[in-house]
């Protein structure tokens, strides 16, 4: 996984290992960081695609002001990934567009 481990400043204390779930692919996490940074360190940068062109899009803003990291979470379309926390057992996949709300 990459994460930054040291910093001149910032002190990184990681809690707990855990496990969720990518479009199906069992990834690792540290309870209480985003889902945003969780996908980013396990190296996945896509994160949606925009609804007008269908253009790819990764983390823009990082504090959910932004629509660059919505996805569909556990079935709920539009979550703000970059302010949600991750948590064991969560489904996370991309959205495309504005999302559908799954049945």
């Amino acid at each position: 996984m990459e994460r930054i481990t040291e910093h001149p400043l910032l002190s990184f204390e990681r809690s707990e290992k855990i496990t969720f779930f990518f479009e199906g692919r069992e990834l690792l996490a540290y309870l209480g960081e985003s889902i945003a940074a969780a996908l980013h360190a396990n190296g996945i940068r896509n994160l949606r695609y925009s609804p007008k062109k269908d253009r790819p899009q990764g983390l823009f803003c990082a504090i959910g002001k932004c629509s660059s990291c919505l996805m569909e979470v556990d079935g709920k379309p539009n979550v703000r990934t970059c302010i949600t926390p991750v948590r064991p057992g969560m489904k996370v996949r991309r959205q495309s567009g504005k999302g559908e709300i799954s049945e």
